[in-house]
């Protein structure tokens, strides 16, 4: 191996850089530039975001183009495209979303940004880790940026008290998450994903310790997805939180982790399928079943959307549990039909303001119908997609997860997936009940021009997915493609 790394070798994490150098770039001038810097801070970390795309979509066969760097430590394929895509859209997303909200709340600080562009490029470098190492340093680095930004509002109790524990919890997970890699290096001498699985294929299976250090690591990539029986952060987060890093929370992080999640399954732990499959499956159904109960009686809408996104964490994880590449290609469906899902909800969500400030209570949309049409309107349909029903982006994207799940053989899997999504419907259908036909409440203040352009943005692909879903499937089935 070469002492050093070239510079043609580093090509393949040109975004990483490129969001490296531009948070840097960007943390400097809001330091030396005041605070009347702040709007042009997020502007350019909007503009570095969609620079670090585009070496990711110049090359447009997601399924041929595969590169490593750092010694195959860091690897770029179709699915680490498709995913960093949908990640980078994300966060962009979540820092123009909060403009609005930042200069009515006292929020504006040049920090948030900067924070982001961090957290992002640890979750691209999660999803090209092709070695624990790699791994464990791209989700520290997502991890602690999100801490921060949880408790980013620090004149705010909740925000803080939500900071707080979202840092214990999540200490505590990463510290099983490196138990866990720490007995498979114990039990294999390897870190790398490759390796791993070619020492697994010699031994001819998995031994006790190799075991508890694949549930070690599921347990602490679990919490990452808020799946059960590590979801406990989740509510408590999503309400105390600040709306625009809620908003956050919901789409990028979910996205990037569960790409790695089902990275690490399938280079490193194949040889014995057998063995995380069954894990896969149970904690698929308590976050399915979770998310439909649980969400019944909120009556705070983040508090419901975080029960919503454990329950929708639970329905993609029925994808990976087939462990077939039909699966995979289901996950990366639904995650993309999530995100749209995610994001419009959540421009809807940060545009209940009135004059005294934000209101959270799903009492308070009463009425909507007859005080802004239009947002009641395009909020119905992304809950119809929420829920499932056709034919909206959200049933197809269930509908190819349990169809992989059918075609392995899962079929009690896909049973409780299709009865969980009925009592699921119901507090989805409960948000469109209310704006319809209960009374009006005061009317909200109105929506800023970025909101109305997320807003109508996802709602046209949660509308008109089946017109174009043919090329995203295919782009999909070709990504998840290389991971086999």
């Amino acid at each position: 191996m070469q002492a050093y790394t070239q510079l043609p070798d580093l090509m393949p994490a040109l975004p990483e850089l490129l969001l490296a150098a531009g948070a840097l770039f960007l943390l400097m001038l809001g330091v030396f530039g005041e605070r009347r810097i702040t709007p042009y801070v997020t502007a350019l970390a909007v503009a570095v975001l969609a620079v670090a795309a585009l070496p990711l979509l110049l090359p447009v066969e997601f399924g041929i183009v595969n590169e490593t760097t750092f010694d195959g430590a860091f690897v770029l394929d179709g699915f680490a495209r498709y995913l960093k895509v949908l990640t980078l859209i994300g966060s962009g997303f979540a820092i123009a979303m909060s403009v609005a909200y930042a200069r009515n709340a006292n929020f504006e600080r040049f920090e948030y940004p900067v924070l982001i562009l961090l957290a992002t490029l640890g979750m691209l470098m999660m999803l090209s880790a092709n070695d624990m190492i790699t791994l464990y340093l791209g989700l520290e680095l997502q991890s602690l940026a999100l801490y921060v930004i949880a408790a980013f509002n620090r004149d705010s109790t909740r925000s803080t008290e939500a900071g707080l524990k979202y840092f214990v919890l999540g200490a505590v997970s990463s510290g099983m998450l490196l138990y866990g890699m720490s007995l498979v290096y114990g039990f294999t001498g390897q870190t790398g994903f490759g390796p791993i699985a070619t020492a697994l294929t010699h031994e001819g299976g998995a031994s006790i310790g190799l075991v508890f250090g694949l549930v070690f690591i599921l347990a602490g990539i679990a919490f990452k997805i808020s799946a059960v029986p590590f979801h406990m952060w989740a509510p408590d987060v999503y309400e105390g939180a600040p709306t625009p890093v809620t908003a956050f929370f919901a789409a990028a992080p979910k996205i990037a982790a569960m790409g790695m999640l089902v990275r690490i399954v399938f280079d490193a732990f194949e040889p014995v399928t057998r063995d995380w499959q069954q894990i896969i499956v149970f904690i698929s159904i308590a976050s399915m079943a979770l998310g439909a109960f649980a969400a019944i009686g909120q009556r705070n809408i983040k508090r419901l959307m975080a029960y919503s996104s454990i329950g929708h964490m639970g329905f993609a994880l029925v994808g990976l549990a087939a462990g077939s590449q039909q699966g995979v290609e289901g996950v990366m469906i639904y995650m993309t039909a999530y995100l749209a899902m995610t994001l419009g909800a959540f421009a809807c969500i940060l545009s209940m303001r009135r004059k005294e400030g934000m209101v959270e209570d799903i009492s308070d949309l009463a009425g909507l119908s007859r005080t802004n049409l239009p947002m009641a309107v395009l909020l119905a349909v992304i809950m119809f997609s929420l829920a499932g029903i056709p034919p909206f982006v959200g049933f197809f994207a269930k509908f190819y997860v349990f169809l992989a799940a059918v075609e392995a053989g899962l079929y009690p899997l896909a049973v409780i997936g299709v009865l969980t999504s009925v009592v699921g419907a119901y507090y989805y259908l409960r948000i469109i009940k209310v704006m319809f036909f209960d009374e009006p409440a005061p009317a909200f203040l109105p929506m800023p021009a970025e909101l109305k352009f997320t807003l109508g943005l996802s709602t046209a692909f949660v509308l008109l997915f089946i017109v174009f879903a043919g090329p995203v499937v295919e782009l999909a089935g070709a990504a998840a493609g290389t991971l086999f």
